[in-house]
């Protein structure tokens, strides 16, 4: 398929058609991912997916503690 790069502002973008957008579930997001010589467009339904379950399990195995603390020595609130 053959697409247009079309002048966007001082930009420029690519234009989908809206059964290319419906057909891939293609919304507000994508992952843009650059590799040998191509350009891969995957569309990102949820983004954060599995951060619940995620962060639940981190819970159950103690291990969500802050890695540096949230209030530095030399900081006051008096």
């Amino acid at each position: 398929m053959k697409a247009s790069i079309i002048k966007i502002g001082n930009s420029k973008g690519l234009r989908l058609s809206k059964s290319i957008l419906e057909r891939y579930n293609i919304r507000d997001t994508v992952e843009l991912i650059l590799e040998k010589g191509r350009i891969i467009l995957m569309p990102l339904d949820q983004p954060r997916k599995g951060w619940d379950e995620a962060f639940h399990k981190m819970h159950t195995n103690q291990d969500d503690k802050l890695l540096i603390d949230d209030i530095f020595d030399d900081e006051s609130f008096d």
